[in-house]
């Protein structure tokens, strides 16, 4: 066997394997719920939500729009979250966006609402809108609004955060308020983005509002003869459910930021106050004055009419009565002309048929993943499950730019009497492989790349591969699509479905996600090469920067089946001086000039869809100057963070402590103990095992540690450090702010590296959070940093003696530097669990 290659058999498919809560199958409507979609039916008004982030929404509202008002209700997130910190794992940037992408979607699943994005990144914790668009590209996310708004065509738009008051909340947060206010009068402009024309017509909104929020008093600004009252906690009988308890299950979908919610009974007053646009003197409603009936579209009176009737003699026992009833309805909304409500009425319809019918469509395969230019085994079912005459005429499938040839069948489908059918189904060479349009492209700080107007706004990628039938009704033909699925048993869940995956033929992966050289020796690099086709044969390469070399130049490979994996190993050995560089993991298959430089990242959590990204497999590498003392680290986790690896990847050993070895283990074999982001916010034993970390560094340990929020602690945090401190909510967000040095002689400065001026270079996103504000005399503080224009921050690295031992509090962002390779970072962080080799 070549001494570079391990092989792994594990298999790709393992990844499709872990199914969640939303891997079930698709569940069809009951007939309470195929009442209120009658209703909705009958309501022709749209409300558009907008914000900043992921959970910045007011659930309640959107719930009460949606359901109680019954109008086209969505919410407009100008970023997807990246930004943030991550309550559930430690992924961060855009993995965490990934995450926070899906809980939106999950919590519009619940309350009825919509989801669209702008192409805006959050890029972290901004103190002023201005600053906010001297880092977005505030022309482009505009257009995004606009866009939407033309797409979505609300009557009212609601803004969550006041446009009026800058620098009283996050940047970002009164950045989507002012881009919400300019969209309002451009939507309608013809001059404004006419490139958007080719496919949306102008659009203005009747009304713009600020849902406005009081409880830290009435501001100055506010027009009290502006504002409409309305009790957004109706209860709904058809549903079982108040509005707010609809509402707190959907806020509950924000996991990864610790929102779980609770329902309330009672009156729940929401404020509305007019921003722009018609006056409203309609009180307790936010559409007062403005028609949602059908009477709104010529010809359409006799509609809501008829409409009105089926809702009355709806049979909750009996739905499928109600069918031919909704067909007349169809045919006279053919009749009308050309019209956005028409053409979203139309598709409301159709899936009510089919719900009141018990229509079963299916399109599913038996593999999780494919290839372009593969052929894939397609399994067709379609079951009528009502007494109501109903034919499968055709079927077919298509990709986002090709339709196969259409199947003719034209049989009946009874009760009792499902249609299947089996076929090949033949994927486009040039299929696009599944991967988050917004990751497609390269992207920078701030903004991510779209070039296609038309995935613009999207809440996620469209399925690869759909399949259509067509359908007679009661003499009426209609055509409902569903998304072609992977289709499995779960032995413990049962019957599943997951997306079906379409994916380039191969994956390369480096086994870290950033590599750090201290001497000048060679080190291993395992490259992962992970097969989504079978027989394949082509070359492994690692590329490197110039002056670091790795060998050998290339491997050669071949796998035999699909979803294997095989493990290369190659010497990077790095220059003599300090430097700094990226390496990428090259594929090339035989045959196949196009060389292959992703990795496929997977993440699963119980209450989302699993989702896969298709990423750059590069990685940071840097060679620098750093002495270490000590070696055997216990790390406590907290929320999650990738500290323990960074530590691992230049020499430490790391132990994470559990449960057991916190309460009664021997703490005393470690040189340094690390607590992880957030552990006080999460753990809920912290105030147990605190006062032994307290007693370890009282015989002489060193404990660092990371950031905590006031909110939520799990203990008195006047009783986390040996010496009380206050948390607080300052913190610096501009990551080349510039980093005082208050105590330049105190050991964490100077053991066993000198700390400098310049180990605050290229930092990433930020510089920390959450600093204390106030902190016992017994605390020296190390550093000091602050945002333009505002007063220094002291409280960033605490650190004290303690009996024979030394304890650090540090708001700075090591859980970001360090998985992003920035070498000061790296040796700040030695020198903070180093102290207990410090002389006296």
């Amino acid at each position: 066997m070549n001494r570079f290659f391990l092989s792994l058999a594990t298999g790709l498919l393992s990844l499709f394997l872990c199914t969640s809560v939303s891997a079930q199958m698709a569940k069809r409507p009951t007939s309470g719920e195929l009442y209120a979609g009658i209703e909705k039916l009958q309501v022709l008004g749209s409300a558009l939500y907008m914000a900043a982030h992921p959970d910045d929404e007011n659930t309640r509202l959107i719930a009460y729009l949606a359901n109680v008002e019954k109008v086209e209700t969505a919410y407009l997130s100008l970023t997807r979250g990246d930004g943030g910190q991550n309550l559930i794992a430690p992924d961060i940037r855009e993995l965490l966006g990934l995450t926070r992408t899906q809980e939106l979607l999950a919590a519009r699943r619940i309350d009825g609402g919509q989801q669209f994005f702008s192409r805006a990144n959050d890029f972290g914790y901004s103190k002023h809108p201005d600053e906010t668009f001297n880092i977005w590209d505030k022309d482009d996310v505009l257009a995004d609004a606009v866009w939407v708004i033309r797409k979505w065509r609300p009557d009212v738009i609601v803004l969550r955060f006041d446009p009026r008051a800058p620098g009283t909340t996050h940047g970002h947060h009164t950045a989507s308020a002012m881009i919400g206010m300019e969209a309002f009068d451009l939507a309608g402009d013809k001059n404004a983005y006419p490139e958007q024309l080719a496919y949306v017509e102008p659009w203005q909104p009747r009304r713009i509002y600020w849902n406005a929020y009081t409880w830290r008093g009435v501001p100055e600004h506010m027009d009290t003869t502006k504002i409409i009252k309305l009790d957004a906690n109706e209860y709904l009988p058809i549903l079982g459910e108040s509005v707010s308890e609809i509402a707190a299950r959907s806020r509950s979908q924000h996991k990864s930021q610790g929102f779980g919610s609770r329902g309330r009974r009672g009156e729940s007053i929401e404020q509305l106050e007019l921003l722009k646009g018609d006056d409203n003197d309609v009180e307790g409603e936010a559409f007062g004055n403005i028609d949602v009936s059908w009477n709104r579209i010529p010809g359409g009176a006799a509609i809501g009419q008829a409409l009105a009737q089926v809702q009355r003699n709806f049979d909750f026992s009996d739905p499928a009565a109600s069918v031919p009833a909704l067909i007349n309805v169809r045919a006279m909304m053919e009749k009308l002309g050309d019209s956005h409500y028409k053409r979203v009425k139309l598709a409301e319809l159709d899936e009510l048929v089919a719900g009141a019918l018990g229509l079963y469509l299916s399109a599913s395969v038996d593999d999780p993943i494919t290839t372009p230019g593969a052929e894939v085994d397609l399994k067709i079912e379609a079951a009528n499950r009502s007494d109501v005459p109903v034919r499968l005429i055709t079927y077919w499938y298509d990709t986002p730019s090709q339709m196969s040839n259409r199947t003719t069948v034209n049989k009946p489908i009874v009760a009792g009497k499902p249609f299947t059918a089996e076929l090949k189904m033949k994927v486009e060479d040039d299929q696009p492989v599944s991967t988050p349009y917004w990751l497609r492209d390269n992207w920078k700080l701030g903004m991510y790349t779209v070039e296609d107007q038309l995935e613009r706004g999207r809440g996620e990628s469209p399925d690869p591969i759909s399949a259509h039938f067509m359908m007679d009704v009661a003499g009426t033909r209609l055509t409902l699509t569903r998304p072609v699925r992977y289709a499995f048993t779960d032995p413990v869940k049962g019957e599943q479905a997951q997306p079906l995956e379409v994916l380039p033929p191969v994956f390369t992966e480096l086994d870290e996600s950033s590599y750090l050289f201290t001497g000048t020796e060679a080190s291993d690099i395992r490259v992962k090469v992970t097969a989504a086709a079978a027989d394949l044969e082509g070359t492994v390469e690692l590329c490197t920067p110039s002056n670091w070399k790795a060998t050998p130049e290339k491997v050669n490979f071949k796998t035999t089946r699909k979803g294997e994996e095989q493990y290369f190993v190659f010497k990077l050995t790095p220059p003599e001086g300090q430097a700094q560089g990226m390496i990428v993991p090259l594929v090339r298959l035989n045959g196949n000039e196009e060389g292959y430089t992703r990795k496929l990242v997977t993440i699963d959590h119980p209450h989302l869809p699993t989702q896969l990204a298709d990423l750059d497999a590069s990685a940071p590498v840097a060679k620098l100057n750093l002495k270490m003392a000590g070696r055997n680290i216990g790390y406590v986790p907290g929320a999650g963070d990738a500290i323990p690896e960074a530590l691992t990847n230049i020499g430490y050993r790391v132990t994470t402590l559990d449960a057991g070895q916190l309460a009664t283990g021997n703490l005393d074999r470690f040189d340094a103990i690390v607590v992880g982001i957030r552990a006080y916010n999460v753990e809920a034993n912290m105030a147990n095992y605190n006062p032994r970390l307290l007693e370890y560094v009282k015989n002489g340990g060193t404990v660092v540690v990371q950031y905590n929020t006031s909110r939520g602690l799990k203990m008195d945090q006047t009783e986390i450090g040996p010496y009380p401190f206050q948390l607080s909510r300052d913190r610096t967000t501009v990551e080349e702010a510039e980093v005082r040095i208050l105590a330049p002689e105190h050991p964490v400065l100077n053991f066993p590296n000198k700390i400098t001026s310049a180990d605050f270079d290229g930092w990433v996103q930020e510089r920390g959070l959450y600093f204390p504000s106030s902190w016992d005399d017994q605390y020296t503080p190390i550093l000091s940093s602050n945002d333009p224009g505002e007063e220094p921050h002291d409280g960033g690295m605490l650190v004290a003696k303690y009996g024979d031992g030394h304890y650090v509090y540090t708001g700075y962002s090591f859980f970001r530097e360090l998985p992003a390779g920035v070498p000061g970072a790296y040796r700040l962080f030695v020198n903070m669990v180093s102290l207990s080799g410090v002389k006296p």
